[in-house]
């Protein structure tokens, strides 16, 4: 798309020549911003602000406002499809989502719709196409979903959970009755996401937040197959240009190479994988996100700039790395070791390109 003017988060997506590395945060629009917050309580709660489009909009672009990134994120949240199939998505004040109603049988998962986001969640693609009106080229817009794992998981244990319980026991007791629910949200998500890429995002990452706490056997059978369905059914082609698509399995480096069979463009990578021996394992088949520690942002801007340099130094020479943290920036975060941290990237990897 010619009229983009920094395009270099795309061309690492699809490992093409860019000059530095490019750099976004998860979670770049939040709590940490004293900006944000003020704009949060102005809408009242989380949900009145992620369904208010200008609200959406405009928080999205505050984190572009101080930090020189080459993303922009559309500001929302992944459980906006369990929502709008009716279970009453709510935050409790520093408890995370829950919800009114939870998956408890299989009449609950027989009643659940399919997903249609132009009637269901039309304010998502509208908030899309007012952002990538509002950014008007300075940086891509990535669009995003939950994985259907990670959304059964939190539909089924009725918010955050730590042990799964509920929905392992489903997993293995019941696995036919699971199936038919990721089923139904694995469709839900190519709607969604198609709907997003249609009203401009420019790439779109699935966050399988919950995929690392299945075995390897599971994580094939209840998360990744679903994953690589989405895949195959997004409309990759927008604009006169590919729209990369990233899968995010938090705790998943144990399983690149089946991470790279779905077709995905870009891997995200938790802290815990080594970022060369991650490179080494996927060769030139996909691009790699990642994946500083974010905890590492409470330290010194001195260690932050050592961290950034000694991540850039495991990837190495070449093309087909987006610099992201491992997971997403905590509330208590300096917004000015965000600063370094994107500043960092951009000086120390120019010798690398």
């Amino acid at each position: 798309m010619s009229d983009l003017k920094n395009d270099r988060f795309l061309r690492a997506l699809l490992r093409q020549p860019v000059d530095a590395t490019p750099v976004w945060v998860m979670r770049q629009a939040g709590r940490y911003l004293p900006e944000y917050r003020a704009r949060r309580e102005r809408a009242g709660d989380f949900m009145s602000l992620c369904q208010n489009p200008q609200g959406a909009c405009e928080v999205t672009l505050q984190p572009l406002e101080r930090f020189d990134l080459d993303a922009a994120i559309l500001f929302s949240d992944i459980l906006t499809i369990p929502d709008a199939m009716g279970l009453g998505l709510y935050f409790d004040q520093g408890e995370g989502p829950k919800f009114r109603k939870a998956i408890e049988s299989a009449k609950d998962i027989e009643d659940l719709p399919i997903v249609n986001t132009a009637s269901d969640l039309p304010y998502v693609p509208d908030a899309i196409r007012l952002i990538r009106r509002e950014l008007n080229g300075r940086v891509p817009l990535i669009g995003f979903s939950g994985s259907p794992w990670t959304l059964a998981t939190y539909m089924i244990e009725g918010g955050s959970s730590k042990d799964f319980a509920k929905i392992k026991t489903m997993a293995y007791s019941n696995p036919d009755l699971l199936a038919v629910l990721l089923e139904k949200l694995t469709l839900s998500v190519i709607d969604y996401l198609n709907a997003q890429i249609a009203a401009g995002a420019q790439a779109v990452q699935i966050f399988d937040t919950w995929g690392g706490v299945l075995s390897t056997a599971a994580f094939q059978q209840f998360s990744l197959k679903y994953m690589a369905q989405i895949v195959a059914g997004l409309n990759t082609e927008a604009e006169g240009r590919t729209v990369p698509v990233i899968l995010f399995t938090k705790g998943g480096g144990g399983w690149l190479e089946s991470v790279v069979a779905t077709g995905c463009h870009a891997i995200g990578l938790d802290w815990t994988q080594d970022m060369g021996e991650a490179r080494a394992r996927v060769g030139d088949r996909v691009a790699l996100q990642g994946n500083l520690d974010p905890a590492i942002l409470r330290s010194s801007v001195q260690v932050v700039e050592s961290e950034v340099g000694k991540i850039l130094g495991s990837y190495g020479s070449g093309e087909g790395h987006v610099f992201n943290l491992g997971h997403g920036v905590t509330p208590d975060i300096d917004p000015r070791h965000v600063a370094a941290l994107v500043d960092a990237v951009h000086s120390l990897s120019v010798k690398y390109h």
